[in-house]
């Protein structure tokens, strides 16, 4: 009998800004966990989206909530800042998948369009959607963000290292305007 070749791991993507880490992001990570051997959340850069935390914060607001997922699933949870082409990055991490997280039928108009094109960039990946828990589909990191400046309770709505740093992060952006004025 001829011996097989053992069975290749199940690599997935979640990319994201991440500003802040959510709930939502954060019930989809468990749940791609659930379903890959690994998992890499790749935090973009993306500045054109006038992020609170720089990159470097979000990536360990990132590991820091998730550091727990991986012991929970059996699946190794990396998390990598990356820019560029979103395929480029899912080869460079050796990603046969990438995992989007779907609240909305607005957000689906937005996804269907991007993984068409992402499907014609590398027809070898595939972008698996999982629907947000119905507790998590309202919520948007522009919305907490949004919520927290004006000075709104989102506790329900991040965890509790991504509560304390953005509170913080947001009564220090107030002082320095209060201090500019």
């Amino acid at each position: 009998m001829p011996e097989t070749a053992p069975p290749r791991p199940r690599i997935g993507l979640y990319p994201g800004t991440f500003d802040p880490v959510t709930n939502g992001h954060m019930d989809v990570i468990e749940r791609a966990a659930r379903l890959l051997d690994r998992l890499v959340v790749g935090v973009a850069i993306n500045a054109g989206k006038g992020p609170l935390f720089p990159l470097e914060e979000r990536v360990e607001l990132v590991r820091a909530e998730t550091e727990k997922v991986g012991a929970r699933t059996g699946c190794e949870v990396l998390v990598r800042p990356f820019t560029g082409l979103l395929v480029g990055f899912a080869r460079e991490v050796g990603a046969q998948m990438i995992v989007r997280g779907l609240r909305a039928v607005t957000d689906f108009d937005y996804e269907f369009q991007m993984t068409g094109m992402n499907h014609r960039l590398d027809p070898e990946i595939e972008t698996v959607f999982l629907m947000a828990s119905e507790t998590n589909q309202f919520i948007s990191s522009r919305f907490v963000k949004e919520i927290a400046i004006l000075g709104g309770d989102i506790a329900s709505f991040v965890p509790p290292l991504t509560l304390e740093r953005t509170l913080a992060r947001v009564r220090n952006r107030q002082d320095n305007k209060d201090a500019a004025e």
